[in-house]
């Protein structure tokens, strides 16, 4: 729990000043650089963990691994941050900054399960129904799950439209399950 609240702050932090110098999509570049570079890498992320390595020596590496692909202003910060203990948090604080920039922006997440891939109408008219849910600019990710046999599940933040027909088929079950029909014998 603390971590994340130190991330956000860190996050937080950040955001404000990329408001202030007008580089937040800089930043949002950057930091989802250094997010995916972290997540994707196990030993980049048990590099960045490690007590063993000093301080100096984790900036100098971090600046050969970001030093050509992120700006001035991230680099500092990942600078600062490590200077000050934090850089085992960096994909946490990427993480809350990514979502934080989001929200700065008015973009909204949603996550689309589908049983085969649409077509470009199909997605159109979701996305037109997302926006209708959530206020702004949606951005859609599309999930594939056969096992939902057809149909769409669309999940806004805390809302979600199961119009499946797994679903269908398992309303059906519980009104059959409960029939007040009862055969004479």
């Amino acid at each position: 729990m603390r971590g994340i609240r130190i991330s956000s702050r860190y996050a937080k932090s950040l955001l404000s000043l990329c408001i202030e110098r007008g580089k937040v999509d800089e930043a949002f570049s950057d930091m989802t650089a250094v997010f995916n570079a972290i997540d994707g890498s196990r030993d980049l992320s048990n590099f960045l963990k490690s007590p063993l390595i000093k301080p100096d020596k984790k900036i100098n590496i971090l600046t050969a691994i970001f030093g050509n692909q992120i700006g001035q202003l991230t680099m500092s910060f990942v600078s600062l941050l490590t200077k000050k203990g934090r850089e085992a948090l960096l994909a946490e604080i990427a993480e809350s900054f990514i979502s934080q920039v989001k929200e700065y922006k008015n973009i909204s997440s949603v996550i689309l399960t589908t049983a085969v891939k649409l077509d470009e109408s199909t997605r159109a008219k979701i996305v037109a129904l997302a926006g209708k849910l959530k206020n702004g600019t949606v951005e859609l990710k599309e999930e594939i799950d056969q096992t939902i046999i057809g149909g769409f599940v669309l999940q806004a933040g805390d809302k979600k439209i199961d119009a499946s027909v797994v679903s269908e088929l398992k309303e059906l079950r519980r009104e059959f399950e409960k029939n007040p029909y009862v055969a004479e014998l």
